[in-house]
């Protein structure tokens, strides 16, 4: 028997039911849609972490101070003061294939304008920051080296603490009061959005490292230094040097720890990364569950079948029909239903993952592997709990089958 024969009679024996058709596929629609959707919603998070890491800049390596212990309670690294400003002059000094360095140094942020009166978060920096961090400026001038080393009182200011001080006004050329000290703001910082702790980058307020702890903090030591490599191929070779250097300044013996934390960018990206793929592969898998269901329907309606088309199969094996042909039209049959339920479950995930995104603000990423692993499985569970009720089928006793009631 020509396939295309065999084709028809396995779709006509299908509109014979088709209401026990359509139950059948819905385990496979709904299995479909979930891993469809659930790994929409895993790469979301995945691409959002990833775009939040990129905001970091390019080719960034993060150098944090040791970590200190107050009451039996670990404060984390960038807590102990262990980098000084030694350090960053040797940094900027001896290493070779940087493109910036900046310090980093965090204060108190109670900020006035007016009547306005706001927390904010204040960060002592260098004039390298913004290209250390790719974060370009949407109105006037970054600090300048001579603002640095002068202690200037100038600020750098981003969209939400420009929007709660002064609305819609242009800030650039107002002056701030940052702890009762005046600063001018010279420049408005382009956007960021959130970041991967949910804070929102761009409430905060960027000075000149010197300026901050001269008169906000009254330290002499970095929470931080932020280092750009001049290609991403010196990553590493930069992180080295930094090591040594840090090590050979701080008098680190072989057998002692480094009181400092260096990471790369691709070791940060690497870290937060991690969960989300865990939670991806989870959510996969539980999805997964149910189009192993699906297929396990599809076996049983399948035997359902052969069992009622008992005498039919008797007929045609009767007439000619050869195991081959019965195995087949089975097949094809069990392997129409998964297939069919797997365009659907496309389309199901599709809208799940749209509607997710839109009605509820998850970031959701639908890619072209997961709908292909989708529809594969798919078919391999059409094929693989079709193939007994097939054989079954094959296998039936012409004689037996004629008699059967």
């Amino acid at each position: 028997m020509k396939l295309l024969a065999t084709i028809r009679i396995a779709l006509r024996a299908l509109r014979r039911n088709a209401l026990r058709s359509l139950l059948t596929m819905l385990g496979i629609v709904i299995g479909v849609g979930a891993v469809i959707a659930m790994l929409a919603i895993g790469n979301g998070a995945k691409a959002r972490i990833e775009a939040q890491i990129a905001s970091l800049g390019q080719n960034v390596i993060l150098v944090l101070a040791g970590n200190v212990t107050r009451g039996g309670i670990s404060q984390g690294f960038g807590s102990a003061g262990t980098l000084t400003k030694e350090d960053y002059r040797a940094l900027r000094r001896e290493i070779a294939g940087i493109a910036g360095v900046s310090p980093e140094v965090r204060a108190p942020g109670q900020i006035a304008a007016g009547n306005q009166n706001i927390n904010s978060a204040v960060i002592g920096v260098s004039e390298d920051y913004l290209e250390i961090r790719s974060w370009p400026l949407t109105d006037g001038l970054n600090f300048t080296d001579a603002d640095v080393r002068s202690a200037a009182k100038v600020a750098l200011i981003g969209k939400t603490t420009a929007q709660n001080l002064f609305g819609e006004d242009d800030p650039v050329g107002k002056i701030i009061r940052i702890r009762n000290a005046p600063y001018r703001v010279i420049g408005l910082l382009s956007s960021k959005g959130m970041s991967m702790v949910g804070q929102d980058q761009d409430d905060i307020v960027l000075i000149p490292h010197t300026s901050a702890m001269v008169r906000l903090t009254g330290g002499t030591v970095f929470r931080a230094f932020n280092v750009k490599a001049q290609s991403p191929e010196l990553v590493t070779d930069v992180q080295t040097q930094i090591t040594g250097l840090l090590r050979q300044r701080h008098r680190i013996t072989a057998a002692k720890d480094d009181d400092f934390l260096v990471r790369t960018q691709q070791e940060i990206a690497s870290t937060a990364t991690s969960t989300s793929k865990v939670l991806t592969v989870l959510l996969g898998s539980i999805a997964g569950v149910s189009l192993l269901v699906g297929g396990i329907g599809i076996m049983n309606i399948m035997l359902v079948s052969v069992i009622e088309r008992t005498r039919e199969i008797g007929v045609r094996l009767s007439v000619g029909a050869r195991s081959r042909d019965i195995l087949r039209q089975f097949l094809v049959e069990a392997i129409t239903l998964s297939l069919v339920g797997g365009l659907i479950g496309i389309l199901l995930g599709l809208g799940s993952a749209e509607v997710l995104s839109d009605k509820f603000g998850w970031n959701t990423l639908v890619s072209t592997n997961s709908v292909l692993l989708a529809f594969g499985f798919s078919a391999a569970i059409g094929v693989f709990f079709g193939y007994y009720p097939a054989r079954k089928a094959a296998h039936l006793d012409p004689i037996e089958a004629l008699r059967y009631e």
